[in-house]
């Protein structure tokens, strides 16, 4: 599989119009990928709390018209990362968004885990109840996002329900890039899964972004890490090496807590 992660800046003088055409041109540029994946809330940018309720749309808004087109456009799976989400009832969810090759809505997630600590995020949005995965010809994805990877067992769920392949788009502060990465290599070691996880760059609400999207293997090799800008970090890897470590290490077969139980 060959994957593309669009890191890219969320700049505060820019429109959310103008950001979406620039994102869009970028995914297009990604043809001959099989997967390409964007941010947490790059629409608004993560901390801009204040931009939340304002720039807030349906699911089948201006931002899935546009990254639906995209992706039919570049004939790519399209993580489009996510967006600040209005439902009928009138909450708001951190909710992602998955295209396939046709430009078709294959799947949305809302954030579980959202951060805040009783502030932001946490009391703006509120918090999805699914676990969500996404069967791809080659592999099944499982959804998460940003803050959800300090939660262990979002991600075994997700290998229950038979992810091989972790997307996790964020928008994670630069004061604590050293947990993003340690905790994506984590996630990819205990699950025995590729963990595929795409940062911003740039600055949200006057908190510097951590960058730095990383591809890590099952056994937690990084097989490629973009730096502090705006960057496309595009990396092939072998799929089958899931089933191989798994076999080869059949450590969740060991598993003595799990399966993990239903969904509440």
């Amino acid at each position: 599989m060959r994957a593309s992660l669009i890191q890219i800046a969320v700049s505060e003088g820019e429109s959310v119009e103008s950001r979406r055409r620039r994102v869009a041109s970028l995914v297009r540029d990604q043809a001959g990928a099989d997967l390409v994946v964007l941010p947490e809330l790059w629409t608004t940018g993560a901390f801009a709390y204040e931009g939340f309720d304002r720039d807030s749309e349906a699911v089948e808004g201006p931002t899935h018209e546009a990254m639906a087109k995209a992706a039919s456009d570049a004939g790519v799976w399209l993580h489009a990362g996510s967006i600040p989400e209005r439902a009928d009832d009138g909450t708001l969810y951190n909710t992602s968004l998955v295209f396939s090759p046709s430009g078709d809505l294959i799947a949305a997630y809302r954030k579980i885990h959202r951060f805040g600590f009783d502030k932001g995020e946490a009391v703006l949005m509120g918090a999805g109840r699914e676990l969500v995965t996404v069967r791809l010809p080659e592999t099944t994805l499982g959804l998460a996002t940003c803050y959800d990877l300090r939660f262990p067992e979002l991600f075994r769920g997700l290998v229950d329900a038979g992810a091989e392949t972790l997307v996790i788009p964020a928008g994670w502060p630069e004061r604590r890039r050293g947990h993003w990465t340690l905790l994506a290599q984590a996630r990819a070691v205990e699950n025995q899964a590729y963990v595929l996880a795409c940062g911003t760059a740039g600055t949200h609400a006057g908190v510097p972004q951590a960058g730095h999207s990383i591809v890590v293997d099952p056994w937690g090799e990084v097989l490629a890490e973009a730096g502090a800008g705006e960057e496309v970090l595009s990396v092939e890897f072998d799929l089958g090496k899931v089933a191989v470590t798994r076999d080869q290490f059949p450590a969740l077969k060991d598993r003595v807590l799990g399966p993990a139980a239903p969904w509440h």
